[in-house]
């Protein structure tokens, strides 16, 4: 109780800029931190801060993790504990378990067990082009188990698809406009907006989404064979939808155009080849333009697309060549 006593609480912060601010500076949280760490009876030597990431994150030696989340993001905080809940047990690749949960100043918070492996984002730009094919079979292998798990109180996670594809489609054009997209792909937006309600199912059954699968959000480890995906993590964006929109983050961030890269991510989804039609390709540039995250000039990893591609049709067969 003295190391309460001298602490200041955790404060309102009324947006992502304000707590940006207020989280430069480590003096103002890292010793309510470590309490919350003593309260559990749990180590905290040489605890080490994570600068990246939307949320307070502290390793706490080699075994765990503790994540606070200020309040305007405790959206965050049920849907990493939804996932965790609902997804353990059900995968072949590593998650975190979750050993605590609670609250500190109305600032929700997990304590979660560390993976072991590199980030990905460290490795991959190094990595054989082999062994890109490979981690990609099986980043498209993992996207379809975690969409084979059942939803449970995942299924309430709000917006549902269709309110979230409605509010994307809205507010489209004046994302990308205001982003810096060149206007020669501007001009095809009103075609494939029109199109977007038939082209993207929105009454299917909803798998659960991440929408980031990505290098920063997941571990490589290698072995005798070379390097492969030994670790999933960060659930904080989880939706429900259709399954197609996961394979968007890798199709921006890794394969950049290159046929084999293609391949092997949507082999191993499960897609053959007859099914990576014109039609498929479409509704992924739909889809694409209307992820949450989307932000072409600075996502997709090929060298000159926008000088490759003269309109939306040809970028579509820039990001999945057949």
């Amino acid at each position: 109780m003295e190391r309460l006593s001298i602490m200041h609480p955790l404060p309102v912060l009324s947006d992502f800029e304000a707590f940006q601010a207020w989280r430069a500076d480590q003096s103002r949280w890292l010793p309510v931190a470590l309490d919350i760490a003593h309260s559990h009876d749990l180590k905290t030597a040489a605890p080490h801060v994570f600068t990246t990431g939307t949320n307070l994150v502290i390793g706490l030696g080699d075994e765990l993790i503790l994540k606070i989340f200020p309040p305007i993001y405790r959206a965050q905080f049920v849907s990493e504990r939804a996932s965790l809940t609902q997804l353990r047990g059900r995968l072949s690749i590593p998650i975190p378990d979750m050993l605590f949960e609670g609250e500190r100043d109305g600032w929700p918070y997990l304590i979660i067990t560390r993976l072991q492996g590199i980030v990905g984002s460290e490795v991959w730009p190094d990595l054989p082009e082999n062994q890109k094919e490979r981690v990609l079979v099986q980043v498209g292998a993992t996207i379809a188990e975690v969409q084979r798990a059942p939803l449970g109180a995942l299924s309430n996670i709000e917006p549902g698809w269709a309110e979230f594809i409605s509010g994307q489609i809205e507010g489209c054009r004046a994302r990308h406009t205001r982003l810096g997209l060149p206007q020669k792909f501007l001009d095809g937006f009103d075609d494939i907006l029109r199109d977007a309600a038939s082209l993207i199912a929105l009454g299917a059954p909803p798998v659960l989404l991440t929408g980031e699968y990505i290098p920063e959000n997941f571990l490589l480890s290698r072995d005798r064979n070379g390097w492969h995906l030994s670790g999933l993590f960060d659930f904080g964006d989880v939706m429900t939808g259709l399954g197609e929109y996961d394979l968007l983050g890798p199709s921006a961030f890794m394969t950049a155009g290159m046929k084999r890269r293609v391949r092997s991510l949507f082999e191993g989804f499960g897609y053959s080849d007859a099914e990576i039609n014109p039609a498929m390709k479409r509704r992924l540039m739909a889809l694409m333009l209307l992820h949450r995250f989307s932000d072409p000039i600075r996502h997709f990893r090929i060298e000159g697309w926008q000088e490759k591609a003269a309109d939306l049709v040809e970028l579509q067969e820039l990001l999945w060549p057949t």
